[in-house]
């Protein structure tokens, strides 16, 4: 089943006043001695400046941008469309046109196409998505003494060789242990002890217990333990 097309109030309203707009610059420009096909090209240059304005216009609104020129070239347009409807409302003559508005509609395709050539051409701003271009890192030459003919460089100066670190010093070794010497007669005495004490006690007698029994220096003590061992 085909579908049906409904009309649009807002896009018939549109189509009437841009027809009305055309009808009116064409008139206006025929009287104002631009006859044939260039009566024609007039609403069409002045439309299409109009929308280029406003496209123009809402692109650098969205992009955050200052938009001061696309509304001057806005305005421009807008003002010669409203000039055309007005000025064929009966409050001008058509048939005896002014020369100041015979000027301005023979100088409107240089201002047109000057607006044109502006809101086309304008730089856009790169999109901060695009990764910016790394740095080529540039080599630094390399700079060489430079020596005359025959002439010989100073060698450099040659670097100190290296101080060994000190040995350490030797430890020195523990003195032995002066030998002590007992008398025999002494010995055999200690003898006597050892035996008594072996007998009391049934084990052999210490260092310390032979030294408090004869009362001789710790040394002297050990030496006659180590004679009864």
């Amino acid at each position: 089943m085909p579908r049906l097309v409904r009309p649009d109030a807002v896009l018939v309203q549109a189509v009437i006043a841009g027809a009305l707009s055309f009808a009116h610059l064409h008139d206006l420009a025929a009287a104002a001695g631009q006859d044939g096909w260039k009566a024609w090209a007039y609403p069409v240059s002045v439309d299409l400046l109009l929308v280029a304005a406003w496209h123009r216009l809402r692109s650098l609104r969205d992009a955050g941008e200052s938009a001061r020129s696309a509304w001057s070239w806005f305005a421009v347009a807008l003002a010669a469309s409203l000039g055309a409807n007005v000025a064929t409302a009966g409050l001008l003559d058509l048939g005896d046109v002014p020369d100041w508005l015979r000027i301005l509609v023979a100088g409107w395709p240089a201002l047109a196409f000057l607006g044109g050539t502006l809101l086309v051409h304008r730089p856009t701003p790169p999109s901060p998505t695009d990764p910016e271009p790394e740095p080529v890192p540039v080599p630094l030459p390399v700079v060489e003494r430079a020596t005359e003919p025959g002439v010989q460089a100073d060698p450099l100066p040659a670097l100190p060789a290296p101080t060994p670190a000190p040995a350490p010093a030797p430890t020195p070794a523990p003195a032995p242990a002066a030998v002590v010497s007992a008398p025999p007669a002494l010995v055999a005495h200690a003898q006597k002890i050892a035996a008594d004490h072996r007998t009391r006690t049934g084990s052999d007698i210490d260092a310390e217990t032979l030294r408090a029994r004869l009362g001789v220096p710790s040394p002297m003590a050990e030496a006659i333990a180590a004679q009864l061992a």
